[in-house]
């Protein structure tokens, strides 16, 4: 088994994670990153991004990885591909191994290993994804500005979604498996205050509709079984996020959903030399410009770090 030491490894290559690469490259840390299961992280699969700073007419979500990753290696950070499958945090420096195989000793960490949104499982909600199908409306939702869509779920983050889709869309239908949501009494007032709110009861999505883009939904009633159709241009997924947090559960605290607890107004980790960055830390804002702002201050927290450990 192969051992090398870095002064900064970081897992992941979102938008948090490359930003803490281009942050510690330019602060000489020589930062080793590994990509991960989804080399660009969750943009990879979006179409069009067009909320983030700097993209006047708006980006391809791939594209704009691609430019972060390029800026990252101009600086000399060294990106590779890669699974992190195991961790130790148990001792300093800590230690990762890669792929199984690889042992990386880092003297700080940057864990950047983002969310996946969870999906219902349908053939067509797979095949048309980013053609109609989402799971962000914040990221998505301007699209289907006077359009007809539906939200899935009945937690907070689907009420959240309907709420500020109602805001650009003709109309919402609200499709939920049970007869009442899940969500905070805060939340359920919002929704049922929004006229063009429609809530679909005891039903859940058997096929999204559609060629190349969605034209419909078909529904089914869960206690008869009954089958009704939507005409809707827009399908957005909202049961929420599993963070990718798994190999670090038992050794950082983390909340009961599996996201990493950091301390307030900082990426630190209930590990001395280990910060988390983006969606694995956040599930309030799961924005690109929120986990790039995350990875920037990990970086900078990492580098202030070693310059202690050196004093």
């Amino acid at each position: 088994m192969g051992e090398e030491r870095t002064k900064c490894l970081i897992i992941g290559s979102g938008p948090a994670g490359y930003t803490a690469a281009i942050y510690a490259a330019r602060a000489e840390l020589k930062p080793v990153i590994i990509q991960g299961l989804q080399p660009g992280g969750q943009l990879t699969i979006s179409t069009e991004v067009e909320n983030f700073p700097g993209y006047p007419e708006g980006v391809q979500g791939p594209a704009m990885m691609e430019d972060l990753k390029k800026q990252a290696e101009r600086f000399g950070a060294d990106i590779r591909w890669g699974i992190a499958t195991k961790v130790d945090l148990s001792r300093r420096p800590v230690k990762v191994i890669v792929d199984d195989e690889k042992e990386i000793i880092a003297d700080t960490l940057i864990i950047a290993t983002g969310a996946s949104a969870r999906w219902l499982g349908l053939e067509s909600e797979q095949r048309l994804n980013g053609f109609g199908v989402s799971a962000c409306a914040t990221c998505d939702g301007f699209f289907y500005k006077g359009k007809d869509v539906a939200v899935i779920g009945g937690g907070d983050t689907a009420c959240e979604e309907a709420v500020f889709l109602s805001k650009l869309c003709n109309k919402v239908y609200m499709v939920h498996r049970r007869d009442e949501l899940r969500a905070s009494k805060a939340m359920q007032k919002l929704v049922f205050k929004a006229k063009n709110i429609d809530l679909i009861w005891n039903h859940i999505p058997k096929e999204i509709t559609g060629d190349k883009t969605v034209d419909g939904v078909i529904l089914e009633n869960v206690k008869t079984k009954e089958e009704k159709v939507l005409d809707i241009q827009g399908f957005f997924v909202a049961i929420g996020h599993t963070p990718n947090s798994a190999i670090f559960k038992g050794q950082l605290e983390m909340e009961d959903t599996g996201y990493i607890l950091t301390k307030p107004d900082s990426t630190k980790t209930s590990v001395p030399g280990v910060f988390a960055a983006g969606d694995v830390q956040d599930k309030s804002f799961r924005q690109a410009v929120t986990a790039a702002g995350t990875g920037c201050m990990a970086a900078i927290e990492a580098e202030r770090f070693l310059s202690e450990q050196d004093d």
